[in-house]
């Protein structure tokens, strides 16, 4: 697999703290795993409670409304997430677990009958996108309006509100058992949520999940390419796709980072952070850290125990997660089953640079052939 590097290696090893600037603000990214976490559970001095700032980078030109629960702290936070919580676990149940596994199987085989196959916009796009409709129970035809949005549904893409919008008004018309009519109906606060509210759920359910899926799922498709006896690995034991997922989630970790703000003088090991300013939390760089994983720039398929944050950690951790978990398992089970090796033809990385660090998070492109046995 090309670089997916840790650029943050020596920071982390010399000081635990990397600055970096985005937009003419300094802001320093924590990067060990302990201090990571530390700081993350102490939400009242280091908050999310900063609409369209919860990136590094404003997003107040890529949307109008506040992300909901992730730009806020508790009680908030967690009144909020409880309403979509159960729609978020249906990954864990085992009829949508089944349905799953079909899917992703159905497709692996139809790339198997395509010989070379762009992974990633014919493959990883459109199995993130139809995954996503099971998830929101839509009907799957919505997943190619989704797939036209390209690979972020904000930075790529355009009419995500709109498109929202359109679908609660729908749904207001003919209730169904679907992600839309579900906040239409529910009740928060002996109340009907608002159409701002509604919205700012939608906003961050389809934004938060899907390049980042992508780039795992495209990450393994190379990994299996370059690595021929990974499959067969695999094949060994059905635990190893448990372990196999949560590594690649470890070492891909396709997200850089999320920030707080600080509304008092706060600390992240012996620095000293002014009020009003916000901290980065580096999951890459604490999925790195070498004080906790053994050989961190490897993928060790079989690595236990992995205490990775690769979806996020604490009261904040990644509401898609069972999601994501059960598209890359399913991923991982149907290419050891179907697939005798993979043929890279090419690649070209999918690289994020800041002024201070340039870094892998996964693939543009990448051109392969299946063969099967």
């Amino acid at each position: 697999m090309p670089t997916h590097n840790d650029p943050f290696r020596e920071a982390r090893e010399q000081s635990g703290l990397q600055i970096t600037e985005c937009n003419g603000e300094r802001i320093p990214y924590i990067l060990g795993l302990k201090d990571l976490r530390k700081t993350v559970k102490d939400w009242q001095n280091f908050s999310s409670d900063h609409p369209f700032k919860v990136v590094p980078h404003s997003e107040e030109n890529l949307r109008s409304m506040r992300q909901i629960p992730i730009e806020m702290d508790p009680p908030d936070h967690t009144d909020y997430r409880a309403i979509v919580e159960p729609f978020f676990k249906r990954p864990t149940h085992t009829e949508y677990m089944v349905d799953m596994a079909e899917m992703v199987s159905s497709m692996v085989s139809d790339a198997l009958d395509k010989g070379e196959l762009e992974a990633v916009h014919e493959f990883a796009l459109p199995l993130q996108c139809r995954a996503l409709a099971r998830l929101l129970n839509v009907p799957e035809s919505e997943a190619e309006v989704w797939r036209a949005w390209g690979l972020h549904a904000l930075t790529e893409g355009s009419g995500l509100e709109a498109y929202t919008a359109k679908q609660f008004t729908a749904a207001e018309k003919n209730q169904g058992d679907d992600f839309f009519s579900m906040l239409n109906g529910v009740e928060f606060k002996g109340r009907a949520l608002t159409f701002e509210e509604k919205q700012g759920i939608a906003n961050v359910t389809f934004a938060g999940g899907k390049d980042t899926v992508i780039n795992v799922v495209s990450s393994i498709i190379v990994y299996m390419s370059e690595h021929p006896g990974a499959l067969d690995f695999l094949r060994q034991d059905e635990k190893y796709i448990m372990t196999a997922c949560e590594e690649f989630v470890r070492y891909v970790s396709p997200l850089t980072v999320i920030s707080r703000s600080c509304p008092h003088i706060s600390k992240v090991g012996d620095h000293e952070i002014p009020a009003g300013s916000r901290v980065g939390l580096c999951w890459p760089s604490a999925n790195r850290d070498a004080s906790v994983f053994k050989k961190p720039d490897e993928v060790v398929l079989d690595r236990v125990p992995n205490p990775h944050i690769g979806f996020g950690y604490g009261i904040h951790n990644c509401l898609g997660a069972p999601q994501a978990r059960l598209i890359i398992r399913s991923l991982l089970k149907s290419l050891s089953e179907q697939v005798k090796s993979i043929q890279l033809i090419s690649v070209v990385p999918r690289i994020e640079k800041e002024e201070s660090y340039t870094r892998q998070v996964g693939y543009d492109r990448v051109v392969v052939k299946l063969s099967s046995w």
